[in-house]
């Protein structure tokens, strides 16, 4: 191979450079940007321009190219400021948008031209880039120019009073211009139009809502402020930069609202009763939306509402008429649960406290009322006797969770216990319940809510075959003896010795208001029926086998029904239509001593089968629900005692008040405990010595093992 005799050590290449290049290149390049500014064509074409800028900043020209750039559209822009101040009225926003669209385009243009040196030159030198260049031109020559600045905004501001006023503005006008501050810089935005037009907003506002708060009511004023908030979110919306939404609803808020708050606060007080009472959710929902935008708003509707059900429902609970009626009364308060919870939904956006609130209440005026626990037994009772029948499971459910919604205001819930299981086995030994599956659902509720010991009797499943009941597990009160008819009596005396010949140390009492029986009567014509009745049904029914005309008093003292039970006896055996099987002189629904009663010859049916019910006691006699409340006071006292053990055995030693407070909060789920009630059980476990009182300090109490 041929050895090699050259070698490069160091290469420079020099490019020798005409002194009148730069001049001649910029005048190309000058007049290009004069054509773009004037719409004229280009006589070079782009990527000639393009190649011009490249050689001028390769060849170390790039800050003449950068300098004359900005003389140039500096210039221009001098005239176009001239010329956007020289239009006339509306037409001076008009040519300011049309030269900004025109600006904008040649400045992208011209930043095309330009490219290599924006991305060499401009960073290297620290210079801002083409098209901010652009930018800051426009801004500080065109639209802070002295005669311009002042009169834009003041253009705006103008056009949004128009408009606020009922005129209509060109809103794309708007929409472009109000970008084009933003696009300059959110602080232009903010200071040459921004911050006056809040101003102007706060002024506007506040002789706004003078005018109306002294010219309209309440609900009027408050959809004037629903209609200024929705129309300044659709102007945010249509022409406004996104960030000042928030801040004109603030002004509407603080002009319209906040600072009329005590004036609405005081108005708003007899408006929102009267749409309470009225249902109107549409008003509400307006009170409510403009009222949480008010600090404490929501806390003054909360509490007028509280009020005003608390003395709807103390008037409801404490009306003697209503308690004629429990099933009415019970079927009153769900109809008023209802109401306000469809309020809260519809109208509160289902706020949580206004739900807390509502029970708060139901709570209050419920445990007014002595009888409440007793009349939702029976409320209960009804439904289950008889108007369940042929519904669906959903709406059975329905009815079912509406109990249990009343049964969580109580406080006495163990007096419900007890009415509620004597109903049971009412309903259980007449045959008179509709649905098994109601009931077995109804005390799995009472079970979820209060636990298994609420409900372990109630769920005990005796075979209804079998008619011998243990007082201990059924929970029967004792019944006059009635006076059964003799071909009955014989009957129950042979079963008498049956039972008691197969069982010893046992005794056998009647419960004749429990029991039911099948006559089969003959009436007029022959027409023979098969009458389901209950025990009292039948005594009184057998009578006029051999008496034509009895009073109610002497059915009494041949029966020995008692007089009450009596009464709903015979109107259910001659008042209700179509099961009127006795007939009485005077037609009226009360029933007095002296009325006679005699046999329907006349009754008539479809049916073969005819079951006559009795009309429900619907609430205890007076001394009834004495007698009742005694036996609750009694069943309590042990149980008082068991958490006063339970109490002590865990601390040992306590003081009395907190004694107090822990075995309250131990049965507060069944009752609240009366303080009385609980010292006095404490004084007898002492007497018993389970407890002890301290020698020196006497309200303290030791646990004796």
């Amino acid at each position: 191979m041929k050895k090699r005799q050259f070698c490069i050590e160091r290469f420079k290449n020099r490019v020798v450079v005409d002194s009148n290049y730069a001049e001649k290149t910029w005048k190309i390049l000058e007049d290009a940007i004069h054509d773009i500014y004037n719409h004229n064509a280009c006589d070079p074409t782009f990527d000639e321009l393009s190649r011009n800028a490249y050689n001028m900043v390769l060849h170390r020209f790039g800050e003449k190219l950068y300098t004359g750039l900005e003389k140039t559209m500096t210039s221009h822009l001098k005239q176009i400021s001239q010329s956007i101040e020289s239009a006339q009225g509306e037409s001076f926003l008009e040519e300011l948008n049309r030269k900004w669209v025109d600006h904008n385009k040649a400045l992208g243009k011209i930043r095309d031209i330009l490219m290599y040196m924006d991305r060499t030159f401009v960073p290297s030198n620290h210079k801002t880039p083409v098209h901010e260049l652009g930018m800051n031109l426009w801004r500080d020559v065109v639209i802070h120019s002295n005669k311009t600045k002042t009169r834009l905004r003041d253009t705006l501001l103008d056009l949004v009073l128009r408009e606020r006023n009922g005129e209509v503005i060109s809103r794309g006008l708007m929409r472009n211009l109000l970008k084009m501050l933003m696009d300059l810089g959110s602080s232009v935005y903010q200071k040459d139009f921004e911050d006056r037009f809040l101003e102007a907003s706060e002024i506007f506002y506040s002789c706004e809502s003078e005018k109306f708060i002294k010219s309209c009511d309440c609900e009027d004023y408050l959809k004037k402020v629903e209609s200024c908030l929705n129309i300044e979110k659709e102007r945010a919306s249509h022409y406004l930069d996104s960030s000042s939404e928030s801040k004109i609803i603030s002004v509407v808020e603080k002009k319209m609202i906040e600072n009329h708050r005590h004036t609405l606060i005081d108005m708003n007080k007899s408006v929102l009763v009267n749409m309470l009472r009225g249902d109107k959710y549409e008003d509400l929902e307006r009170m409510f939306n403009m009222f949480r935008r008010v600090h404490s708003g929501l806390t003054i509707i909360k509490d007028v509402m509280t009020s005003f059900i608390r003395d709807t429902g103390k008037q409801l609970i404490m009306d003697p008429e209503r308690l004629k009626n429990p099933v009415d009364f019970v079927q009153c308060l769900l109809v008023l649960k209802d109401k306000y919870d469809k309020v809260i939904t519809l109208a509160f956006a289902n706020d949580k406290s206004f739900q807390n609130a509502l029970n708060s209440a139901f709570e209050y005026f419920i445990n007014l009322s002595a009888r409440s626990p007793e009349f939702i037994s029976l409320f209960v009772d009804d439904k289950l006797r008889r108007e369940i029948k042929g519904v669906g499971e959903e709406d059975v459910e329905t009815v079912l969770d509406k109990v249990m919604m009343l049964f969580r205001y109580l406080q006495e819930k163990d007096v419900f216990e007890k009415y509620y299981k004597q109903h049971l086995a009412k309903r259980l030994l007449s045959w008179k319940t509709v649905s098994d599956e109601a009931e077995r659902s109804l005390i799995f509720k009472l079970k979820t809510e209060c636990g298994y010991q609420f409900t372990s009797k109630l769920e005990d499943s005796p075979t209804l075959s079998v008619q011998v009941l243990t007082t201990g597990s059924w929970p029967t009160q004792p019944s006059p003896q009635c006076n059964l008819p003799s071909e009955i009596r014989g009957l129950c005396e042979k079963f008498r010795n049956y039972y008691l010949g197969s069982h010893s140390g046992r005794r056998l009492t009647w419960q004749a208001n429990m029991g039911n029986a099948d006559l089969k009567a003959t009436f007029g014509k022959g027409q023979k029926h098969e009458l389901n009745v209950s025990t009292y049904q039948m005594c009184v029914l057998m009578l006029f086998n051999n008496a034509d005309r009895m009073t109610c008093k002497e059915i009494e003292q041949a029966t020995a029904i008692p007089m009450s039970d009596l009464k709903r006896c015979l109107q259910s055996l001659a008042l209700v239509k179509g099961k009127n099987v006795l007939r009485k002189e005077l037609m009226s629904k009360d029933i007095s001593e002296d009325d006679v009663f005699f046999f329907n010859e006349k009754f008539t049916s479809k049916l073969f089968k005819v079951k006559i019910g009795t009309v429900v006691a619907q609430r205890e006699t007076e001394p009834e629900n004495i007698e009742t409340r005694q036996r609750v006071e009694e069943e309590r006292k042990p149980q008082i005692e068991t958490a006063i053990v339970r109490v002590m055995k865990s601390r040992r030693v306590l003081e009395h008040n907190n004694v107090i407070a822990e075995v309250t909060k131990q049965l507060q789920a069944r009752f609240l405990p009366n303080p009385v009630v609980i010292k006095k059980q404490i004084e007898s476990l002492i007497e018993r010595e389970f407890l002890e009182r301290d020698k020196v300090d006497r309200e303290l109490y030791r646990y004796l093992a």
